[in-house]
Formats: structure tokens, sequence, C-alpha cells
């Protein structure tokens, strides 16, 4: 079995109820992201849309993936989240249900996505509290890049903005691949 068929498989719930999987997104370039409303780096939210809109036309989207892993950062409920993004950042790329993206109860979508790029590119050199290590998702806002095929491109750690030269070129290679 190869790793896109593994990848686009696991399923995930939308906030509205419904299951999705990566299969739902086939043929773009998606970037995955953990975020929390209640981190130093929300403010990331802005750049996501950004990156969104920018590249939506292209075959792009973002999916974000609520997680309460570091610090409790993430403490609402879904209906409080979607109420956060839309009215603070004005967020329209899809925000997913709340799920776990560390430790033993990690969602498998995320113990896929670290399999498969263990190492994150950008890390910040101080450690702080509740940082884990790798392969282990770092904190708030890692991203994850995953190409037209179903392949995880690129992984970049929390610091990384979404307006980063780096991530910004993993994202246009992907797009590029047509």
């Amino acid at each position: 079995m190869n790793d896109q068929v593994r990848l686009d498989g696991i399923g995930f719930d939308r906030m509205d109820g419904t299951t999705a999987t990566l299969a739902d997104f086939a043929g773009q370039v998606v970037l995955v992201v953990n975020t929390a409303s209640k981190c130093g780096l929300t403010p990331q939210y802005e750049g996501l849309q950004r990156a969104h809109e920018e590249y939506r036309a292209r075959g792009f989207t973002v999916l974000a993936f609520p997680a309460n892993d570091f610090l409790g950062q993430e403490p609402g409920t879904d209906e409080e989240i979607a109420d956060f993004c839309s009215v603070q950042y004005s967020v329209t790329f899809p925000v997913m249900s709340k799920i776990a993206v560390t430790g033993e109860h990690r969602h498998p979508l995320y113990a896929e996505l670290t399999n498969r790029a263990p190492r994150a590119e950008g890390k910040a050199g101080d450690r702080q509290d509740g940082v884990t290590d790798d392969p282990e998702v770092q904190w708030n806002f890692e991203k994850f890049v995953i190409g037209r095929t179903g392949a995880v491109a690129a992984r970049f750690a929390p610091p990384v903005a979404p307006d980063d030269p780096a991530l910004r070129r993993a994202i246009e290679t992907e797009l590029d691949r047509g």
C-alpha cells in the first residue's frame, strides 16, 4: 500500500459532524496545521488566511485542526472555536473538529504525518515548557505541506510563519507540479 492511500483514507471530523479524509481534497495542495486560540502564535491565523486566499485559485487549501495539547491553549468547544476563527480572523478555510496531535490519544492523521515527516524545518533554538521532541508535533501551529498526490512534501516548526519564504517555496513547488 502506498503512502497516498494510507493518508487519504484516514478519517477526521468536520465541525458540522460529518467525516472527511484527505481524499476529499485530492488534487489540491493542502497545508495541515494544528491551531489554538490562546497561543502566542494565534495571530498566524491571519497569514494562513492570506495564503489560502492567495493560492486558492491554484488548487490550495489550509486545513486547520484545533488541538488542546499544549498548556490548554485551545479549551473551547468546536462551536466556540469556529466563532473565534470567523470573528477574530475572518477565516474561510476549513477548520476541523478539535483533535489531539500528540501523545497516546494522538489522532491517526497526525500519527501518519509525523511518521512520514519526522523532523520539522525552522525549529526555535530555545525550548519552552511543554515543547515536545521529534517526531512529535512540537507546539501549536506546526505545518505539513501535502502535495497534490497526497504525499507529505514538507514539515515546518511552529515559529515558521505562513509568509515565511521557505514555507511559501514549498507550497509553490507543489502547486507548480500541476
